[in-house]
């Protein structure tokens, strides 16, 4: 086949597509049909026949003798003129171009005009076969697509939705199908699309995996308990006193005389520094609790073993103190122990609050809290409520401020100051828990004051060297009462075995690197933790359309004030065109809730 020259009439190539030349001079003119034309230079094109051609409109679809060429020419090369003849009987402007669009398919033929070569029939197979699968991968696709459009999916589906559900958790920052469905590429619309179409029931909790936390218990075996010697206590009563529903007790409190005594689990004792279960807990930093379960630092059976009044007696570490005449910390004893411990609630001290050993213990961390306040200590009260989740009932209940409740947590404090007085005594580096003082110190009255002081309040911090805590107005402290489900907490035990066992103790260093191992996660599972509380609050808001409540206004900027509302122990702003002031309480209802953005919407009432 000799190669055309363009002329008018001429059938072009032109990037895939057929033209018609038009005129001819320094460049080319030629015609894409439809009204459109363009000037090109003679490079741009390919001429496939010399014409004439009349209109684009003649190249129509033909039918002629595929397979027989195919046959026929099987082994050779040819070009366009010849293949055309031999397809189609002749060589003109329409077999051309209906020539040329066999070998652009690259089924039977491919190359060039010139050069057209015949394909085997070994690959002819294979690319069918290749072709028609993905003609039904297409075919599939589209009706996924559907589905997907119509919020309907079948099992299959699952496994293409899998790149939805990393962007809903925050593994990747794309997705395909929210592209194709028009949609923002965003955590919160895929979250919204993925239970849309039941991927995920409307009530899943994306957060503790969003934040890239482990969702199962850890898989350890245990040690044996140390055969050691211990305090036997079992004779003196002590009292383990939580929220009900409480998986994991990990302090008691005992009085002796004068002397309070607040036992902590043992826990050191199977984990050592360094060990596999101590490398475990490190990662994990702390329990997670999310109302619908608690994720582990250590495996359950650890708890199982060692909270205390789970079994009829328990290992501990038990902290002694006493108190001056200026409520300060003295006599500090720490000791191995046995205890037999009785697990009460809340709710069940607070109606024995005047009788022994309560009263005496109340008397103890009254005067510990009236010191701590006043040395600066923050007295904030702002609601808090407990959310859980039972058989996919969501029950949530707020804390109500309790005199059992304040007296373990100051018991707790106490220990905690103890032990950091005692660690600075015997110079045994522990993590210490520092927060520096606001620029102003208050004592705010008013759930509004309260709100406002506490926005002015800066984050605590763990730190291998003393420092003041201003929240709790104390110049030492560390947190030492919960080794089950704080990893520091652990640290502070480890140490204080080392050192009662006359071993080597962490250094500062150590400590340290320890602290900046943990600190992020705890981040991450604090964030968790109330973004899992707002999630499970606004899935039963969503369920209860009918709620109505009260909030307190604890804000106000222009026509927008902020309520907190106690019931729910939930923030929320509002507008309003008349004026409130602060700490004036409004009735309010449910208006909309968007639980994959996290945001609910109320209106006032009356």
């Amino acid at each position: 086949m000799s190669v055309f020259r363009a002329v008018a009439g001429s059938l072009a190539l032109y990037k895939a597509r057929p033209a018609r030349v038009t005129q001819v001079s320094d460049k080319i003119d030629i015609d894409l049909g439809a009204g459109k034309g363009k000037r090109v230079r003679p490079k741009d094109i390919l001429v496939l026949h010399p014409g004439p051609l009349n209109r684009l409109e003649d190249l129509v679809d033909l039918s002629g003798e595929l397979t027989e060429a195919w046959e026929l020419l099987a082994g050779e090369e040819t070009h366009l003129e010849e293949l055309a003849s031999l397809i189609y009987g002749d060589f003109n402007p329409a077999s051309a171009w209906a020539t040329w669009r066999l070998v652009a398919e690259g089924l039977y033929f491919e190359g060039t005009p010139e050069q057209i070569v015949v394909r085997s029939s070994e690959q002819v197979s294979a690319d069918r076969e290749a072709r028609a699968a993905k003609a039904a991968a297409e075919e599939a696709w589209a009706a996924f697509m559907a589905r997907l459009e119509r919020g309907s999916i079948e099992p299959q589906d699952r496994e293409q939705l899998v790149e939805v559900e990393k962007l809903a958790l925050g593994m990747t920052e794309n997705s395909r199908i929210l592209q194709l469905l028009g949609h923002q590429e965003s955590p919160v619309n895929a979250h919204r699309m993925l239970v849309s179409v039941g991927y995920w029931p409307d009530d899943h909790n994306p957060f503790p995996r969003r934040q890239q936390l482990p969702c199962e218990d850890p898989q350890l075996d245990l040690p044996d308990l140390p055969q050691e010697t211990r305090v036997d206590m079992t004779g003196l009563p002590a009292y383990a006193i939580d929220d009900e529903g409480s998986e994991d007790p990990d302090d008691a409190i005992s009085l002796d005389g004068d002397r309070l005594w607040v036992h902590v689990a043992d826990v050191a004792a199977l984990v050592s520094a360094d060990s596999a279960l101590d490398r475990e807990a490190r990662s994990r930093a702390a329990n997670l609790y999310l109302p619908e379960r608690i994720v582990h630092m250590l495996p359950p059976d650890l708890t199982h073993q060692l909270a205390l009044g789970l079994q009829p007696v328990s290992p501990a570490l038990s902290i002694g103190m006493r108190l001056d005449e200026a409520a300060r910390i003295t006599d500090i004893e720490i000791c191995k122990s046995l205890v037999q411990v009785n697990r009460l609630t809340y709710d069940a001290v607070d109606k024995q609050m005047d009788r022994a050993p309560f009263a005496a213990i109340k008397a103890l961390t009254d005067r510990f809290q009236a010191r701590r306040l006043a040395d600066g200590a923050a007295s904030i009260d702002l609601p808090e409520a407990s959310v859980r989740v039972r058989d996919g009932i969501i029950h949530i209940r707020p804390l109500n401020r309790l005199d059992s409740r304040d007296m373990v947590t100051e018991a707790m404090v106490m220990a905690g100051e103890a032990i950091a007085g005692y660690a600075l005594e015997q110079g045994i580096p522990v993590p210490f828990a520092t927060q520096p003082a606001p620029d102003t110190l208050e004592s705010p009255v008013g759930m509004a004051a309260m709100y406002a002081y506490r926005r002015k309040m800066k984050p605590s911090q763990s730190r291998a060297q003393e420092g003041a805590h201003a929240g709790l107005g104390l110049v030492r402290y560390t947190r030492t009462t919960s080794p089950l489900r704080r990893y520091l907490d652990l640290v502070v035990h480890q140490q204080l075995r080392a050192h009662l066992e006359g071993r080597e103790t962490l250094s500062p260093q150590q400590i340290s690197e320890r602290i900046a191992v943990v600190e992020p996660v705890n981040g991450a599972i604090r964030r968790a933790e109330r973004l899992s509380n707002q999630h499970w609050k606004l899935i039963h808001l969503k369920r209860t359309p009918n709620w109505q409540g009260e909030g307190v206004v604890v804000e106000v900027a222009e026509n927008k004030v902020t309520l907190l509302i106690p019931e729910l122990a939930m923030e929320t702003k509002l507008r309003l065109r008349q004026e409130v002031a602060l700490d004036s309480h409004i009735r309010i209802a449910v208006r909309e809730v968007d639980v994959a953005d996290q945001t609910v919407w109320f209106r006032a009432l009356g």
